[in-house]
C-alpha cells in the first residue's frame, strides 16, 4: 500500500541537511527512504525519534555516492549493509536493502538487494515495516499502519520463524505492545514468545536489560509485566512481583502529577528490596554504577507517608541525600500505602522551597585550623 504525502515531512525532517544526502544517491540511480521507529513514532504522534534510513543502493555504491558529494561516511556495520553518514554532525545509519540467508541472533549472512518487500519481510513487526520518502509518500508492504492505528501488535509471516532470528524480539514485542498495544495480545505471537523463552539465555545480559529498561519506560507497563510474569516470560531474568497493584498506583500517581517517570523508581516499588534484595537485582540487571547506588541507598531509607508531614524529617532527607532522592522517597511512600496524592504537590513544592542545611565544617575550615596548629607547634 501507498499513500501520497502521508507524513508532513516538514515536521519529520526539520534538518536540511538530509536533502543533501537524498539528492546525493539520487543522482547515483538510488531511492533513499525512512524506515522502522521514526516512521513508526511520526504515525503515532511520538516525538523525538532516532533516524534509521534505507537505500537500494549497495554499500560501496552508497559510499561513492556520498563522498561524490563530499559527505563524510564511516563504515559501522558494512558487514551488514550499514554505513554511518555524517548529517550536521550528527551520525546517521543508513542500510542497503538486504535479504537475510541464514540467521542465528545478531549474526546474520545477508544478501543485499534492491526489492523493498523483501526488505520489509525481514523486519520483526508489521509497525516497524513501515517505509517513507522525503515528500511523505509511505509505502507500508504489511499493513503497518492500520495495525498501528488500531493498536494490533504482530509479527510479520511466522511469528515462531521472526522470534527464532532472535530471541530479543520476544522482548521488542512485548515493549512495542505495551506501548501502542491497545486490543487483547496477539495468540500467535504470545506462543510464540512462551515456546522461546527459555531462548532468553543466549543472550547477552546487557542486550537484555537495555530491552527491559526500555520496557519499563512504556505507559502500560505494569499491565504487560503481567501478562510476562504470568507466562513466565522472565523466570531468567527477574522473579515474579506481588506489587504490580503498587506499581500501577505509582505509574498513575506520576502521570497525573505530570513528573518524569524513573525506571529504578518503578523497579524499587516493584520489589521493595532490602539491601541484599537490591544488590541481587542490579547483578542481575548488569545496571551501572550510578543506579546500583542510587536502588541500594532507596533499599535503605525506610520511611511512611506520614514521616513528609514533619519539616525536620525532611530536611534530614535532604540533608544525608538530596532534593530529588527526597521526592522518589515520598512517592514510594505513597504508592506503597497507595495512599490519595493529592497533598504531594504541596509537598514537593516545600521540598524545592527548602534550604539545603549545611555542615558547618566545611574542608577548608580543617585545613586552615591544621595550618595553625602546625605552625604553632612551631613556636
Amino acid at each position: 500500500m501507498i499513500l501520497d504525502s502521508y507524513l508532513d515531512m516538514e515536521k519529520f525532517i526539520p534538518n536540511k541537511q538530509f536533502k543533501k544526502v537524498f539528492r546525493a544517491i539520487e543522482k547515483h540511480g538510488g531511492v533513499l527512504r525512512f524506515v522502522g521507529g521514526a516512521v513508526r513514532d511520526a504515525l503515532a504522534g511520538v516525538e523525538g525519534y532516532d533516524y534509521d534510513l534505507a537505500t537500494d543502493l549497495s554499500p560501496d555504491e552508497l559510499m561513492e555516492a556520498c563522498n561524490d558529494e563530499g559527505i563524510k561516511t564511516f563504515p559501522i556495520g558494512i558487514k551488514f549493509g550499514t554505513l554511518g553518514v555524517l548529517v550536521d554532525n550528527k551520525l546517521i545509519e543508513i542500510t542497503s536493502l538486504r535479504k537475510d540467508i541464514k540467521t542465528d541472533g545478531r549474526h546474520a549472512e545477508v544478501e543485499f538487494t534492491d526489492d523493498w518487500i523483501e526488505d520489509a519481510s525481514r523486519r520483526d513487526l508489521t509497525i516497524n515495516a513501515v517505509y517513507a520518502d522525503e515528500k511523505g509518500n509511505v509505502f507500508d508492504y504489511f499493513n503497518g499502519i492500520e495495525d498501528l492505528k488500531n493498536g494490533v501488535i504482530r509479527f510479520i509471516g511466522n511469528p515462531e520463524q521472526r522470534v527464532e532470528e532472535d530471541y530479543l524480539r520476544i522482548l521488542r514485542f512485548f515493549r512495542f505492545y505495551s506501548q501502542f498495544g491497545k486490543t487483547p495480545i496477539d495468540e500467535k505471537a504470545l506462543n510464540a514468545c512462551i515456546k522461546n523463552k527459555d531462548n532468553l539465555k543466549t543472550l547477552s545480559i546487557e542486550r537484555i536489560r537495555d530491552e527491559l529498561i526500555k520496557l519499563a519506560k512504556t505507559k502500560n507497563f505494569a499491565k504487560t509485566l503481567k501478562i510476562m510474569f504470568d507466562n513466565g516470560i522472565l523466570d531468567y531474568v527477574l522473579p515474579p512481583s506481588n506489587n504490580l497493584d503498587k506499581l500501577q498506583f505509582l505509574m498513575d500517581m506520576v502521570d497525573d502529577l505530570s513528573i518524569e517517570p524513573s525506571v529504578i523508581r518503578r523497579l524499587f516499588i516493584l520489589y521493595n528490596p532490602d539491601d541484599h534484595l537490591a544488590g541481587n537485582l542490579a547483578n542481575r540487571m548488569h545496571l551501572s554504577k550510578k543506579q546500583r547506588e542510587y536502588l541500594m541507598r532507596l533499599a535503605k531509607v525506610e520511611c511512611k507517608s506520614t514521616g513528609f508531614d514533619d519539616d525536620n524529617f525532611i530536611k534530614e532527607i535532604i540533608y544525608r541525600y538530596d532534593k530529588n532522592f527526597c521526592k522518589d522517597r515520598l512517592l514510594i511512600a505513597y504508592a506503597q500505602e497507595k495512599k490519595n496524592w493529592q497533598n504531594i504537590p504541596a509537598i514537593l513544592k516545600k521540598i524545592d522551597n527548602m534550604q539545603t542545611p549545611e555542615f558547618p565544617i566545611r574542608g577548608q575550615d580543617i585545613i586552615g585550623w591544621s595550618k595553625f596548629l602546625k605552625n604553632l607547634s612551631e613556636l
